[in-house]
Formats: structure tokens, sequence, C-alpha cells
């Protein structure tokens, strides 16, 4: 199983690292991974951890679809604000995804430390589908997250997936960091690009 989980460790770290710079590869590449992480978490018993990666193959799909529509004139891949009302109910939903899924963990499986696991599962799931609308907040919620995922892999002894999630905290931070320049450097050009509009209207009024 080791030979496995290095190859699914490189091809995360490499999905990642892609992301972080709004490269559409991430995507076929993270499909790659999550191929690769439902065997092991199968053989591991991390059943919410394996429910995670085949819902996650059906939200990177979606996610591709809408980098693909969510380019600019240059065509990079526009960033944008998450917006508070849609912040609020994406951590609802996490909320409520954990309670739920925990406890059916819990009770009907014989999963290996549920409850962390199906919360950190929900909550991934959020950060997925605001990583898929380009919001840039997606980041803070996977370095929480990422962080919480390097204990519990590290107690379920599989050490090069918690170095693994270790580096992600590395590279949410300069994924955050880096959309961030983004979204001011779009915001910036709007501006500039409203006040020459304004100045063409004065000029032609």
């Amino acid at each position: 199983m080791w030979l496995v989980e290095i190859v699914a460790v490189i091809m995360s770290m490499l999905n990642v690292w892609l992301t972080a710079g709004r490269r559409l590869l991430c995507w076929p590449v993270g499909l790659v991974s999550v191929g690769l992480y439902s065997w092991v978490f199968f053989k591991v018993q991390l059943y919410s951890d394996l429910l995670l990666q085949v819902i996650f193959a059906f939200c990177l799909v979606y996610g591709w679809r809408s980098w693909l529509r969510g380019r600019g004139e240059d065509q990079e891949v526009l960033v944008e604000r998450l917006p508070r009302r849609s912040g609020m109910m994406g951590l609802l939903i996490g909320g409520f995804g954990a309670v739920l899924l925990g406890y059916a963990m819990a009770r009907l499986t014989n999963a290996s430390l549920p409850w962390i696991d199906s919360a950190l599962t929900s909550f991934s799931l959020v950060a997925q589908f605001w990583m898929g609308r380009r919001y840039v907040a997606c980041w803070l919620l996977w370095i929480v997250i990422d962080v919480i995922y390097v204990g519990m892999y590290a107690v379920k002894h599989l050490h090069l997936t918690a170095l693994l999630y270790a580096v992600f905290v590395v590279l949410a931070l300069f994924g955050w960091k880096n959309w961030r320049q983004a979204l001011d450097r779009q915001q910036r050009s709007l501006k500039k690009g409203q006040q020459q509009n304004d100045w063409v209207n004065e000029v032609v009024g």
C-alpha cells in the first residue's frame, strides 16, 4: 500500500500547487489523486474519507467546468470574494453534514475516529465547493482543515499522508496569498477601466 500512498502524495501535492497557481491542469491531476486515495482509505477503514473522495470526483468535474467559464480576456482564471451570506450558509451546511455523517458512521460502521473524520469530510466538501466557485476564502478554510488532518493521519500511522497535509498547510497559505493578490489586481483593473469609461463619457458628453 505504501507505493500507492507515495504516488497519491505526489499527485495531491501537484494538484494543490497547480490550484494555488490557478492552473486548469489541477483538475485532471486531482481526479487521479482522488482515485488513488480512495483505495488507500478503504484499506485503513476511513470510510468517511473514502466517501469524500467519491464526492470530490464530482466536485472536481464541477470545478473544472466552472473555471473554464470563469476566465478573463487574458484566459487567466478570475477569483471572487466570498459573499457573507454564502459563507454563513456554507458553514451551517458543513456543521449539519458533520453531525449527520458522524452519527451514521459511529452507529452503522466500524469506522475509525468517526466524528472528527466526518467533520473534516463535511467541511472539506464546503471548501472544495468554494474552490470551484473561485472564492478566495476557500484557502482559509483549507488551512484549518489541513492542520486537523495532520493530527488525524498521524494517529492512524499514515505518516506520509500526515506529512502531505503539513505541506498542504503551507501550500494553502501560498494559495491564499496568491489569490488575494489576483483579486487585488482584478479590482484595480476594474477600477481603472471604470475610470477610463467615465473619462470617455465626459469627453463624448
